[in-house]
């Protein structure tokens, strides 16, 4: 296998892919269509936590590393990994940046190349959607002439203990020649390769880890709603039962489910059984359903302790701590907090946050970004813990809050209301 690998995409799975590579030896061309990104990248400046200037300084420095907006320079490529998004438009799974990047890398296409999907999708991707495009525009075909794969990604952007190289590798091909090639560029890349027996039990393996998260965080979800209204601390019962040593999981609940993955992951799967199988994927739907609530039931248990207090949203100073999801989040539109915020604005309150993650450019004008002093905590009607940033103040927050509503468990006082 050759040395010049391809990356289309350099977000927070990408662009681990390309500065890993680099240290693994491969020349490597990233591609990304966003063009500031792309300035970003030439000049040693990363938007992605999990890679800081000084990696992305010496990748560039080694002349292994080049950015681009264009695919001129990938030709030649000996391997090609697409990592594009996988959004959802009106519920239905939207192709479109899979459908550009294989109609881009066609062209590009030699007999003996590898072209490996990671990008989350249904199971059939790969082979139904993919593989014609790249086969009419290189004018190949596969298995016979060039090598195809699916390896979903597993990046956990913020994890200070797993990561690229030791978090293990599914992989997959389209046939066995296929597998050994792609199975050979990974173990160049990570410390462990898990090789399954087809492309679709590839797709669905990922399908299957972020619909488990997602089943479950409803679970504590709904469990928070009813504990709360009986009375009891669903947090305590959390941590009593996570004492368990087999048979149990530790998820906690929130004001909702964001980010690239969830609740995204698993609608691709409810929709591929619906479409082929003419059934719903029940526990996909009523986990939809409980998640996409959560956000209103946060504003809802919101107005009720204010009308307590005597005090409409309408012109309350409400102070948001944590608008990103996690806190290398920085466009947080993709957030339950987000959502929250935008709630509270349109029922009239005075909103304020506080996120050293997010871009105060990236907000709207009616959403003010402040630092977390005691004279913000003091002046807040309700201050609204979302994000449980490690960054935050906490025992500030419960001292100088006069009313603090915590949906992530980070303050315990009089003054304090948990979700």
């Amino acid at each position: 296998m050759g040395d010049k690998l391809v990356v289309v995409g350099q977000g927070y799975v990408g662009l681990p892919l390309a500065m890993r590579a680099v240290e693994a030896g491969f020349d490597v061309v990233g591609i990304d269509v966003d063009e500031w990104r792309v300035k970003r990248l030439d000049a040693a400046e990363s938007y992605v936590e999990d890679i800081g200037d000084e990696v992305l300084a010496a990748a560039l420095r080694s002349s292994r590393y080049r950015p681009s907006t264009g695919y001129a320079a990938a030709e030649g490529f000996d391997v090609c990994v697409i990592t594009v998004p996988t959004p959802l438009r009106e519920g239905v799974p939207d192709l479109r940046h899979i459908g550009s990047a294989g109609e881009s890398i066609a062209p590009l296409v030699r007999p003996g190349s590898t072209v490996i999907l990671e990008s989350t999708t249904y199971p059939g991707t790969t082979e139904e959607y993919l593989r014609p495009l790249l086969e009419d525009g290189s004018g190949l075909r596969t298995p016979e002439d060039f090598h195809l794969g699916y390896s979903p990604e597993r990046i956990d952007p913020g994890n200070v203990h797993w990561d690229l190289a030791n978090t293990p590798k599914v992989v997959s091909g389209i046939d066995r020649r296929s597998l050994t090639a792609i199975e050979a560029f990974y173990r160049r890349i990570v410390q462990r390769v898990v090789p399954v027996s087809s492309l679709q039990v590839a797709e669905l393996c990922k399908l299957l880890e972020n619909t488990f998260r997602h089943v479950n965080i409803a679970l504590v979800n709904e469990l928070a709603i009813f504990a709360q209204q009986l009375g009891i601390d669903v947090w305590e019962a959390i941590d009593a039962a996570s004492t368990k040593p087999f048979g149990y999981l530790r998820f906690v609940p929130g004001p909702g489910v964001g980010g690239h993955c969830l609740p995204i992951d698993p609608s691709y799967l409810s929709w591929r059984v619906k479409r082929t199988l003419g059934h719903n994927f029940r526990f996909v739907e009523l986990a939809n359903d409980v998640n996409d609530h959560m956000p209103d039931h946060v504003v809802e248990r919101l107005a009720l302790a204010l009308n307590q207090r005597r005090k409409p949203v309408n012109g309350s100073r409400m102070l948001l701590l944590g608008l990103a999801y996690k806190k290398n989040a920085g466009d947080c539109r993709e957030s339950p907090a987000f959502e929250v915020a935008k709630a509270l604005c349109k029922l009239g309150a005075e909103v304020r946050a506080v996120d050293p993650h997010v871009e105060a450019a990236r907000l709207p004008a009616e959403i003010e970004m402040v630092d977390l002093t005691e004279a913000e905590l003091a002046r807040a009607d309700a201050v609204v813990v979302l994000t449980d940033h490690d960054c935050f103040d906490y025992d500030l927050v419960r001292r100088a809050g006069t009313y603090v509503f915590d949906a992530r468990n980070r303050c315990r006082g009089p003054n304090v209301e948990l979700l």
